[in-house]
């Protein structure tokens, strides 16, 4: 992900490539779900946590709720 030589992307591209809404991923980084730092004003993903993030969700077991 790092092909532009960026270390972060902000919340509303990392709702992009997690093919959700923009809100939603704001709630997830509200509550902690989705990795963030804050630069001032500016909420941002960085990249490495957000891959981060991603491969260990592969590989956690899948639950289903009754």
């Amino acid at each position: 992900m790092k092909e532009d030589g960026r270390l972060t992307i902000s919340v509303a591209e990392a709702a992009k490539r997690l093919g959700i809404g923009r809100n939603q991923a704001y709630e997830a980084a509200r509550v902690g779900q989705l990795p963030t730092i804050k630069m001032g004003r500016r909420l941002l993903v960085p990249i490495a946590a957000f891959e981060r993030m991603l491969v260990n969700a592969e590989q956690r077991p899948v639950t289903q709720n009754a």
